[in-house]
């Protein structure tokens, strides 16, 4: 087993990568290393030979669709939803399944610059030197447009104006300047940039009319139902146990199914029968969260418990999850374990229990 933390997807999931490139028999477009329909299957899951192909997103299928084919033109791409609808995940196994490498990030921040967009120097060589090939420091949407790949900018909303504004000429011309060299960079076949975008964040770093007709937008909305939301969290508590030490087993489907209801109810508005209205808390309490509330549940239990995900295991880790704003929230979370809760019967009980007395 690896002692790196989290490895990339290219990585975690190379032996179904290389049997979809053994397998290939459609049409691959230039810079790709499989074809769009074997991208599709990697994505959303399925077979190949004797390889289980596991699936990374449980949702909409044509929307993965469009969004490969998007990669197949000269559009970009971008990913837009609610906190925890899985874009930077389906932004890494895009590129991880296409090029290999999803590892050439820009992580949109408050601090991002334009250098992270387009180059910058090192400026003891450049010292030195003076302006050359050696000292520059390329930007990974820099090393992406030279060697045909696509390149990835999570949070970009979050990223100032200036900086947004430097890959506007970046995704028209499909070219780097630079005059301190007195070159021009074109973008190889295969160059795009994926891209995502909070809907949380908006009027933080507003996109500008101009950025936006640069990219092809797919909406990535929350997941429809109980049956697949659930589904999303077990496959990935699982996935997530496998990496840590953990000491505990993974939750059952009774488990699973409470905090995702718990979530779904306080996310609505509304109890999943639509039978009572609830207060809404200030947090996303998207399935992102749930998968990190069941992670931590079994941490608990592993590292202080009897190594199985208990209702105090339980009870502690939704305390966390769903108080963010200490009077709004706690407001709200007390009144939905006495109003829905407590009203649910024996299979619920211990939870409400263990709820009410750490709150």
């Amino acid at each position: 087993m690896s002692n790196v933390q989290r490895l990339p997807a290219e990585q975690m999931f190379q032996n179904e990568i290389d049997a979809l490139i053994a397998a290939e028999k459609d049409p691959i477009p230039t810079g790709w290393r499989m074809s769009p329909k074997s991208v599709l299957t990697y994505i959303c899951g399925g077979k190949v030979g004797k390889t289980e192909i596991i699936p990374k997103y449980i949702g909409n299928k044509r929307l993965v669709e469009i969004c490969i084919a998007t990669l197949v033109t000269d559009r970009a791409l971008l990913l837009i939803g609610e906190p925890g609808t899985a874009k930077s995940w389906l932004s890494e196994h895009l590129t991880a399944a296409i090029n290999g490498d999803s590892t050439r990030v820009v992580q949109g921040t408050a601090g991002t610059t334009e250098e992270h967009i387009r180059y910058s120097w090192n400026y003891a060589m450049l010292i030195a030197k003076g302006p050359c090939p050696e000292a520059m420091v390329k930007s990974p949407i820099y090393r992406c447009m030279e060697s045909g790949s696509i390149a990835r900018v999570e949070e970009i909303s979050r990223c100032a104006s200036e900086v947004q504004d430097a890959l506007i000429s970046i995704l028209s011309e499909k070219r780097i300047s630079v005059p301190e060299l007195g070159i021009e960079v074109p973008a190889q076949k295969g160059f795009s940039v994926i891209a995502t975008a909070n809907t949380r964040d908006k009027g933080v770093n507003d996109m500008s009319a101009a950025l936006k007709r640069r990219f092809n937008i797919v909406v990535l909305p929350a997941p429809s139902d109980m049956k697949s939301e659930m589904e999303i969290v077990k496959t990935r508590v699982n996935q997530l146990a496998s990496g840590l030490d953990l000491y505990a087993k993974s939750p059952d489907d009774d488990t699973i199914e409470q905090v995702v209801t718990i979530f779904r109810e306080l996310r609505t508005g509304a109890t999943l029968d639509g039978k009572q209205k609830i207060k809404t808390t200030s947090g996303v309490l998207s399935t992102a969260e749930a998968i990190s509330l069941l992670t931590n549940s079994m941490a608990l239990a592993g590292s202080f418990g009897s190594g199985e995900v208990d209702a105090h295991d339980l009870a502690a880790a939704l305390q966390g999850a769903i108080v963010k704003d200490e009077d709004k929230d706690n407001i709200c979370w007390k009144e939905y374990i006495e109003n829905v809760m407590k009203k649910r019967g024996s299979a619920w009980l211990p939870l409400y229990r263990a709820c009410k007395e750490l709150n």
